[in-house]
């Protein structure tokens, strides 16, 4: 029996009619790869052992493994560790100013259904009782992940990174924090400038600056063509990006020197969660490639995780260099450090 039903509808408003993209070239260079294979849940994932970029000699020649002792910590589902409670208050700031863009999935809607409405073995979000069943649109998957050169303080990276979370989009992301030794100068070889973000899509051969523009494309060709409200305002949008990093502000901007690793980690995550945040700061700065599983609020990838781990927490990390797979911000933050740290 339905306890309540209601609806939350993300408004999307057109912003862009459809118009042709032009094919960038693109400067060969080497980088950390990681191939999907044809999968439309976009998470059978196999990575190519290929070294990056400026200092592959010497990440081809360093082992990798966990902090000694080490061990995963239990999930502790919305709880935050003591020392990490102000660091989470400033992340989440971004919610107010952004109205939770990047928190939902095109078409989102969720509904209050009785506990015997879901079956056994699905996610679903608990609520006094009863449970939560969301559902929402999406478009086309891209075979391979796109490849979005940014970094965590930029207000326009940021705008990208928001669609990808509406988009439910699989992304390879490399880091391009301020004096980044490996990244940034590899935007400069492939596009002709240090400007960010920086989107490849392997799938189409399209490059591209500029956050509109990028939005714009990914919207039509991954999405339905329309650009969510809070995306479209131009200059307010901007601004609104930039508000939202207040609370983190100087956070995911500059260099900690770090050992590249030879793979890309891999971080369940969404644009939205302050949890999250704190965590990709981190990648930012340690110029750690990784791929995003974007998975917020109405993804079909919550349940793909549920089903692997037997619970559905984010961020939840996977680094193929050491076999590690954990939960836990906090503790994630300090693996990263140790483990990539110089």
């Amino acid at each position: 029996m339905v306890v309540g039903v209601f609806n939350v509808n993300i408004p999307r408003i057109p912003l862009f009619s459809p118009s042709p993209l032009r094919k960038q070239s693109r400067a060969p260079f080497i980088s950390i790869k990681a191939s999907l294979e044809s999968s439309n849940s976009q998470t059978s994932t196999k990575e190519e052992e290929i070294p990056g970029s400026v200092s592959s000699s010497s990440s081809a020649a360093t082992t990798f493994a966990p902090p000694p002792d080490f061990k995963a910590p239990e999930p502790k589902r919305f709880a935050v560790r003591p020392d990490k409670t102000w660091e989470i208050a400033g992340a989440a700031l971004a919610l107010f100013f952004r109205f939770g863009t990047g928190v939902f999935v095109s078409g989102y809607s969720a509904s209050i259904v009785s506990e015997n409405e879901i079956p056994p073995g699905q996610y679903s979000l608990e609520l006094r009782g009863s449970k939560v069943k969301e559902t929402s649109k999406i478009g086309p998957r891209p075979e391979k992940p796109i490849e979005i050169y940014e970094f965590e303080g930029c207000p326009f990276c940021r705008k990208v990174r928001e669609i990808v979370a509406v988009l439910d989009l699989d992304v390879l992301f490399y880091p391009c924090p301020k004096n980044g030794p490996n990244f940034r100068p590899k935007v400069d070889e492939m596009g002709g400038k240090q400007q960010f973000p920086y989107m490849v899509d392997p799938n189409t051969g399209i490059a591209m600056y500029e956050s509109d523009e990028i939005i714009k494309y990914l919207v039509e060709t991954y999405g339905d063509g329309s650009v969510p409200f809070m995306l479209s305002l131009g200059l307010l949008t901007t601004l609104t990006a930039g508000f939202a990093m207040i609370g983190r502000m100087g956070r995911g901007n500059s260099y900690t020197p770090s050992k590249l690793p030879p793979k890309p980690l891999e971080i369940w995550a969404y644009e939205g969660s302050p949890f999250c945040k704190i965590v990709r700061e981190v990648l930012v700065e340690l110029e750690l490639p990784h791929i995003q599983r974007s998975c917020a609020r109405g993804s079909p990838k919550r349940q793909i995780l549920y089903e692997r781990v037997g619970h559905f927490q984010v961020p939840f990390l996977e680094d193929p260099n050491t076999g590690v797979q954990m939960f836990e911000s906090a503790e994630i933050v300090e693996y990263l450090k140790a483990t990539y740290a110089q």
